[in-house]
């Protein structure tokens, strides 16, 4: 089956050489010619773990090609993924101009029966747009299906997520469609995998949905974690005793510094958008916006304590800038926000991320040192923070951290290391929710 990928961005990427793999004919364009030279040479524009020898093998076995011709990968496909950007508009609503542009641009090369799939997140309604699109370039002359099958991919573990998903979703209301997909998606029958087929507007509302969920989850730990430290509790305890109620479960009961990426703060806004629109607010989406934004600034304020409030002269390290592990993604990364907020202060700030140097140079403002490696960061800081939960920042030299540090003061906004520990090891260590709180059956208590 010949298959277009428009747009090699993350989900355009990951998705084409997936199908690639299932042993799809995918052509994935771009109108990008710099990233399309790059991936032509082998070099992978985005970071995602095992994603360049997923690439190299489908390239070399000619059922993966990259090119910046639309027309033709159109021309040449049954199947078209729309996998472009939609980014927020200043109100939050998702910006469709890129993908009625890739709808315009099939209607303008339909030569018989297409079906035409959104993997981009997009609005409910989107679906009908694109199929008014195609109608109104063609006159209504061509046979055409509209499906909505998102994605839920987890930077980081995209591959596995892609071959290995919870579920697939499609949405369509052409049973030929329908067909069509689950034959692309067949490999995924053998390992069982639940498919939800409904129509668009569901599927298109099953992904605003879900991380809208997921986004609540997180900022609804993340409160807890502040009560936790007015009252003496520990947040890993309490979310803990919570996870093992299975009608819960124990995934993104993680506290920090707020949620950031890709997806979850411009969907929530979205759906937000969504609902405002329809006449019926989602109150609940709104306020998880209004606290993730409180939680950014909470960090700040870590950080502040820490040092005494003032930061006038202080110098600040800081590991970890990407927005989690296993990515260079900077996109509503926390640490921005607190970036910005230590050099307005009057901070010197040091920075280190394994992968995601490049693109903090890109959004940080002047001014950050970007160092070499955990230990660089740290020389002559008055404090540490640990921003992103690289696995390497879980096992550093703590004597030698200590002995680089002016002042032995770490901020773990990711809770990597244990408030006792750190504190028998001689540091000022502040973590969130957490404090180092003796329990029955602990050695020495």
């Amino acid at each position: 089956m010949h298959i277009c990928v428009v747009g090699t961005g993350y989900v355009g990427l990951v998705t084409g050489a997936c199908l690639a793999d299932f042993g799809m004919d995918v052509t994935c364009v771009d109108k990008d010619e710099t990233k399309i030279d790059m991936l032509n040479r082998g070099e992978i524009p985005i970071y995602e773990p095992g994603l360049d020898t997923l690439v190299a093998k489908n390239c070399r076995a000619d059922r993966l090609r990259f090119t910046t011709d639309v027309a033709d990968g159109v021309r040449n496909a049954l199947v078209i993924f729309i996998a472009v950007g939609t980014p927020p508009k200043e109100d939050g609503s998702a910006d469709l101009t890129y993908v009625l542009q890739v709808a315009r641009t099939i209607g303008e090369n339909m030569n018989g029966y297409k079906v035409v799939v959104t993997k981009s997140t997009v609005p409910i309604g989107t679906g009908k747009l694109i199929e008014d699109t195609i109608n109104e370039v063609t006159g209504g002359e061509c046979a055409f299906s509209v499906v909505s099958n998102p994605e839920f991919l987890r930077e980081g573990s995209a591959i596995e997520d892609f071959m290995r998903p919870d579920r697939v979703v499609i949405g369509a209301r052409d049973p030929q469609a329908v067909a069509i997909m689950k034959d692309i998606y067949s490999p995924l029958y053998l390992i069982e995998t639940p498919f939800v087929i409904t129509n668009v507007e569901s599927s298109e509302l099953i992904k605003y949905a879900s991380n809208a969920f997921l986004a609540t989850k997180i900022t609804f730990i993340n409160e807890v974690a502040d009560l936790c430290e007015r009252l003496g509790a520990d947040v890993h305890h309490v979310a803990k005793g919570m996870g093992l109620d299975r009608r819960i479960g124990p995934k993104f009961l993680h506290p920090g510094p707020g949620y950031g990426g890709s997806c979850f703060p411009k969907d929530t806004q979205a759906l937000a958008d969504i609902a405002r629109n329809a006449g019926q607010p989602f109150e609940i989406v709104e306020t998880v916006v209004r606290v993730n934004d409180r939680i950014k600034e909470r960090s700040v304020e870590k950080v502040r304590q820490a040092l005494g409030e003032d930061l006038t002269g202080k110098t600040v390290g800081l590991l970890g800038l990407a927005f989690k592990p296993e990515t260079d993604d900077m996109r509503e990364s926390p640490s921005i926000p607190l970036v910005q907020a230590l050099l307005e202060g009057g901070a010197t700030v040091r920075a280190f991320d394994p992968a995601a140097m490049d693109n903090a140079r890109e959004v940080l403002p002047d001014g950050v040192v970007y160092c070499q490696d955990s230990y660089e960061t740290a020389e002559g800081a008055d404090a540490l923070v640990i921003v992103t939960e690289w696995n390497q920042f879980r096992y550093l030299d703590l004597d030698r951290i200590k002995g680089l540090l002016k002042r032995p003061v770490v901020v773990d906004l990711r809770n990597v290391y244990e408030p006792a520990r750190m504190e028998q090891a001689g540091f000022e260590y502040s973590s969130v929710g957490r404090t180092a709180i003796d329990l029955p059956g602990r050695a020495g208590a």
